[in-house]
């Protein structure tokens, strides 16, 4: 049972989106269809290969069903309902079209660092049961786009206000913000490598344009983009409050705060940028001074 704690969170948010009535049916047939789609792509994959890289590509098309779920479900106001799905599907298809193509390439025949990293963890703590361990891994994902990560769409599509709020416009002007900085970051990242290759040069260290501020631009920025999120679920929060209870109101607020805890974890802690630095370390010779010099996350001045 001390295997499944991790997945009480998200079971918990779900139970919270089922009880409310103008919530139920979106989330219980979001739940019904994350639950398909993680077990065909990423749990039966992950349990007969002993990787857990399919990951990639249940996650965002997980984040596309929650779009399609609030465009056709949802009963609010016909415009959030039409930006906020834009948002998911956007995000959804552009990271699980890359995921295909990835797995279309022979890329995730082998298991991704990230992943990799997580077996360095459970050697460490001489993990018994591996392959049941890497299962509640990859429900673990699977299970936040069931709960946490589809609060803000299915919160903003519940909203049936004709007026929209500045905290809708300040949050999509930082979600249209963060995404061209990860765009950004991702493009500086690819012509460093590509320069490289020209120059005929291996393992150096991209430190060009936002890679001078921040380790990890692009992980930042992903993260901005589900803090955007939060700020633009703030008047449909207040409005679901209204009908339903101060209590839920916190509950869900708390929820909406744990979700951008939960996001910096997994993109700092969990699969992002620690694991991907014990690799950096061991290939690039001068990456430990670029540790030195820049910030592992936020970004900030070069020392």
């Amino acid at each position: 049972m001390k295997r499944l704690t991790p997945l009480i969170p998200s079971l918990l948010g779900w139970g919270l989106l089922l009880s409310i009535p103008s919530l139920f049916q979106i989330s219980l047939v979001n739940g019904l269809l994350q639950v398909t789609l993680f077990l065909f792509v990423v749990c039966i994959p992950a349990w007969k290969t002993g990787r857990m890289s399919y990951v990639d590509i249940g996650w965002p098309w997980g984040l596309a069903l929650i779009g399609l779920m609030t465009l056709i479900f949802a009963e609010g106001h016909w415009l959030r309902n039409l930006l906020v799905s834009a948002v998911y599907l956007f995000m959804g298809l552009r990271m699980g079209l890359g995921a295909v193509q990835m797995w279309r390439l022979g890329i995730l025949d082998q298991e991704l660092p990230r992943y990799q990293y997580q077996h360095r963890r459970w050697e460490k703590r001489a993990e018994t049961n591996v392959p049941f361990a890497m299962q509640i891994e990859v429900i673990l994902q699977g299970a936040a786009n069931v709960s946490f990560l589809a609060m803000p769409a299915f919160i903003i599509g519940s909203n049936s206000s004709e007026s929209i709020s500045i905290f809708e416009v300040l949050g999509l002007l930082i979600w249209i913000g963060a995404f061209v900085v990860e765009s950004l970051a991702d493009t500086q990242k690819l012509n460093f490598l590509k320069d490289m290759r020209n120059k005929g040069e291996r393992n150096k260290v991209c430190n060009v344009g936002l890679w001078r501020y921040s380790r990890h631009p692009n992980y930042f920025a992903e993260w901005m983009v589900w803090n955007a999120l939060i700020v633009a679920t703030i008047p449909s929060l207040l409005a679901l409050v209204s009908i339903e209870s101060t209590l839920i109101g916190v509950l869900f607020a708390i929820s909406l705060l744990f979700i951008s805890r939960f996001m910096y974890y997994t993109l700092v802690y969990h699969t992002g940028a620690i694991p991907a630095e014990f690799y950096s370390v061991q290939k690039r010779p001068e990456y430990k001074s670029y540790q030195a010099s820049t910030n592992i996350f936020f970004p900030g001045k070069p020392r």
